[in-house]
């Protein structure tokens, strides 16, 4: 338990062998319970997993132990529960797995800590904090806010966590959280009972997908400043496949949420701005490039093509900025939360 709060860790595995046993025997204390999966692994990971799990519960005090009895005499439960895929899901179907059964256990508070030791077991406090105190339904690290926080991040990953940064601020309508890659969270039993769990997507988008969910429910989200750390994990992502599925996904969520959360639960005008932008953009477009490759079409058609093209443009401006607004209340940032405690 932590400052009253039971807490539970989701920890995702898949072929980390070498690597999850040092992340579940290195958990802090306070944690009440560890819910490992391991997503149909093809290498040692599961026995991996196995003996590490042994090793923290055969840690438990004989205390505890008769304590546990002594409460109505029901068995100890182990503070590390295993599950195996018998079919490899993704990890965010790992994680939803995790957290449905955090969920069936009560926990207040549930974090993620990926096993392949990317993050930093000893700064759990600082990710559960914002969702232990309220001031957040859910915290994520934050690898990108400062330089100095990004100096291990090789130049491939920053560019593309860049541009992930944009692309889900514009779908999920979290426009100051950055880093949304991030896999070290942790949410609140409100936001998990609240949202569809079965929903969320199952592969390497779930953490954008989980934004975007969470801000349909007018969820609250903090940023937590925490240092790139990499080790000799080896990435499972197949960015020829992630890049298309991932860009269809963000644009089915777009659309999703700007229908559930700005037409079905209350109208909103920004709506029409990003029919009318995206519609007049792609006509002036089209316009356009049939104006250079016709040379029967006249410069005066190709100038009218270019103001659709703004005129686009500047609806779809307007209606980010409608969308900001909305979500303004609903961003946190850690720093922010010291600024205001100092004041």
């Amino acid at each position: 338990m932590y400052r009253e709060k039971t807490i539970g860790v989701v920890i995702p595995a898949y072929n980390e062998v070498g690597l999850v046993g040092d992340v579940i025997e290195s958990l802090p204390s306070f944690v009440d319970r560890v819910y490992v999966i391991d997503d149909c692994s093809t290498d040692g990971t599961w026995a991996e997993i196995r003996t590490a799990a042994a090793a923290v519960n055969g840690r438990v005090s004989d205390h505890s132990q008769q304590k546990a009895y002594a409460d109505g005499g029901r068995r100890y439960d182990p503070t590390v529960v295993t599950t195996r895929h018998s079919e490899n899901l993704g990890v965010g179907g790992a994680i939803k797995t995790g957290y449905r059964q955090a969920r069936d256990d009560d926990l207040d508070v549930v974090a993620v800590v990926n096993g392949d030791g990317q993050m930093d077991p000893a700064i759990l406090d600082r990710i559960v904090d914002p969702v232990v105190d309220g001031w957040a339904d859910y915290a994520k690290g934050d690898r990108l806010s400062r330089r100095t926080l990004r100096e291990e991040m090789s130049t491939w990953r920053l560019f593309g966590n860049t541009v992930l940064t944009f692309l889900t601020k514009t779908v999920s309508g979290y426009w100051r959280m950055t880093d949304p890659q991030n896999g070290y969270t942790a949410i609140s039993a409100h936001a998990l009972e609240t949202i569809d769990i079965d929903r969320l997507y199952d592969d390497f988008g779930f953490c954008n997908d989980l934004l975007v969910h969470l801000n349909v429910h007018d969820m609250r989200i903090a940023d937590v400043e925490m240092e790139s750390k990499y080790r000799d994990e080896t990435s499972h992502i197949a960015y020829s496949s992630f890049v298309p599925k991932l860009s269809w996904l963000l644009l089915k969520r777009a659309l999703w949420r700007w229908k559930t959360k700005y037409v079905v639960a209350d109208f909103h005008p920004l709506v029409f701005l990003y029919l009318l932008g995206f519609v007049g953009a792609g006509v002036g477009v089209t316009a356009l490039g049939w104006a250079l490759v016709s040379a029967g079409m006249g410069v005066i058609t190709g100038l009218l093509s270019v103001i659709v093209v703004m005129l686009g443009g500047l609806f779809v401006v307007l209606a980010m900025i409608f969308d900001r607004t909305e979500s303004a209340e609903l961003e946190r940032h850690v720093e922010q939360r010291v600024r205001e405690g100092n004041e």
